[in-house]
């Protein structure tokens, strides 16, 4: 089983801060992100992986646990993962990808990295943070990679402040700017048949709740399967707004059994409730059904 396959909501969380470790476990966040990179200077980056390594150990079986490390131009790379890959640790997070060749060269140190720590091969899950023009421009590569390159790629995720400032644009609260990037990972990831990716985390006014409720919708909108969250505030709403409502799931449960008896006796287009279904529609409608099962809320009826 994937570790991180249910992702409606990622907490980042300092790697230099073990306090909001402890405490982002404890959160509803689906999956926790020790950040090793923006959030760590550099003077600290060495000294806190025995740190990391640790809570990653003692949390990683109550909670997924993935850990940013520094991106491949700052040559910090491998030494986080010979720092960090151990018991526990469910996946790693690649910032700046921007080509599938960075993929395969991540590919080969998490091998390493696992072969010295006795970790299973390919045990632990990648995500590929793309955050510049290059990397999307070359999002479908980047996702296809997981059919050759990078087998372990689970999904990728988009950074939104370092896409801006290559750019040279300001990002706004209502987001038009980044409708593009975001529309492209998205097709890319469906494309290449891997899970939908997350979401940049909403920073430009963490008290505008308003404005943080709907950059969620948006992204859902787009066909994401979660967000990146930088603030325990913002872990609930990302779970219940990627996840269906008791109403969409007793609709679906309802629209399968009304389908199949319409298709017992010769029938592929009916209605339910008024509104039209075929074979699409169903299939819709089981894919919610099963998203409601992984979290528990499957209906007895069904």
């Amino acid at each position: 089983m994937n570790p991180i396959e249910l992702s409606r909501s990622a907490l980042f969380v300092p790697g230099n801060r073990p306090d909001r470790i402890d405490k982002a476990v404890a959160t509803a966040a689906d999956l926790v992100i020790v950040d090793l990179e923006d959030a760590v200077p550099l003077a600290e980056k060495r000294a806190v992986l025995p740190v990391v390594r640790e809570k990653v150990g003692l949390h990683g079986e109550q909670r997924p646990i993935m850990v940013r490390v520094n991106a491949l131009e700052t040559g910090l790379t491998e030494g986080d993962l010979a720092g960090v890959v151990g018991p526990g640790l469910a996946a790693v997070m690649l910032p700046k990808v921007q080509t599938a060749a960075d993929l395969a060269g991540m590919e080969r140190l998490l091998l390493a990295a696992e072969d010295a720590s006795g970790r299973q091969r390919g045990s632990v899950r990648l995500v590929a943070l793309v955050e510049t023009a290059l990397g999307v421009e070359n999002a479908h590569a980047i996702a296809a990679a997981a059919q050759s390159e990078a087998p372990r790629l689970h999904t990728i995720a988009f950074g939104a402040a370092d896409f801006s400032l290559d750019m040279g644009m300001s990002l706004s609260k209502s987001g038009e700017e980044l409708a593009y990037p975001r529309a492209r990972i998205a097709v890319a990831c469906r494309a290449a048949g891997i899970a939908p990716p997350l979401d940049t985390p909403y920073m430009i006014d963490l008290k505008d709740r308003a404005a943080f409720e709907a950059d969620v919708q948006r992204a859902k909108g787009l066909g994401y399967g979660g967000k990146l969250c930088i603030h325990p505030d913002q872990v609930g709403f990302c779970n219940r707004t990627f996840s269906p409502s008791e109403k969409e799931v007793a609709f679906a449960v309802k629209t399968i059994a009304a389908f199949e008896a319409a298709e017992a006796a010769g029938q592929a287009a009916i209605q339910v409730e008024g509104k039209f279904v075929d074979y699409p529609v169903v299939a819709r409608a089981q894919r919610i059904v099963a998203f409601a099962r992984k979290i528990g809320r499957a209906p007895a009826t069904e």
